[in-house]
């Protein structure tokens, strides 16, 4: 790399600035056609229609009781279950991952001698 003079800099300084006043007359070209032009409807597209239920196997079943009888310590009486899509889920789950790549602040501290 070349050793850096003040009229170097200034050289960049003033294409810089050349460069930056084509931008801005770029942009009021543009936002003055865009005021000119006819507004636009936009379309919006229709929403998927929710997915149909899916039904929960015997062995899921089985699976659901058994762990909640685990750790509730007694055999639960499930009325209903239904899988629920969240992305709550998803975001604890990385919480609790990211959690456990934590360094304690002892590991940071610097030893004064």
């Amino acid at each position: 790399m070349g050793q850096v003079t003040l009229q170097g800099l200034s050289e960049e300084v003033a294409a810089l600035r050349e460069h930056l006043a084509a931008l801005a007359a770029k942009l009021d070209e543009l936002e003055a056609a865009a005021a000119a032009a006819p507004s636009r409807a936009v379309e919006v597209p229709a929403q998927e229609p929710a997915p149909a239920e899916e039904e929960i196997s015997e062995q899921t079943l089985a699976a659901v009781s058994a762990a909640i009888a685990a750790y509730l310590g007694k055999r639960p009486r499930i009325r209903a279950i239904r899988l629920v899509s969240s992305p709550t889920w998803a975001q604890q789950g990385r919480v609790s991952i990211q959690a456990s790549h934590r360094i304690s602040p002892q590991h940071h501290q610097h030893r004064v001698r």
